[in-house]
């Protein structure tokens, strides 16, 4: 795709921040972004296309605009904060230090896998024995999936 013979035109989005140097040493580079303003602790995206790349992430933001659990954007806020403060200057280029993982966080509340066996169940056709023991085995996938 970057063969000058081809001519291509290519859109690509990252907030892969290191790709936007690629600019200085490509010719047919160019890095463009969207416009923002903050505003306290948000950000408002102005729908305005700008020469250069972003000067920060907004990815936390957008998470949250979109409507990923609390806990999920906390988390990232956390991860952020960390790596800021710990963000050191090493042979002239900037270094993110590794930040401890946290216990892994669901976005979604996986009840689906639950919710369709409860669909599929033939309540009116299973003997009184049958309904007991269907009902241990969601029991213990309700159990397994917490």
């Amino acid at each position: 795709h970057n063969d000058p013979r081809l001519g291509c035109k290519t859109l690509f989005a990252t907030h892969y921040h290191e790709l936007t140097q690629l600019a200085a040493s490509l010719p047919g580079v160019r890095n463009y972004s969207v416009a923002v303003t903050e505003e306290g602790n948000s950000v408002v995206f102005l729908h305005k296309i700008v020469p250069g790349g972003a000067d920060k992430s907004y990815g936390v933001h957008v998470a949250q605009m979109a409507g990923l659990p609390q806990g999920v954007v906390n988390r990232a806020w956390e991860v952020l904060a960390d790596l800021e403060a710990q963000s050191q200057q090493k042979n002239g280029r900037q270094v993110k230090a590794k930040v401890e993982p946290a216990q892994q966080m669901a976005l979604f509340n996986d009840g689906g896998n639950l919710q369709k066996l409860l669909r599929e169940l033939d309540i009116p056709n299973l003997t009184p024995i049958e309904a007991i023991n269907k009902l241990y085995e969601l029991q213990k996938e309700a159990q397994e999936g917490s």
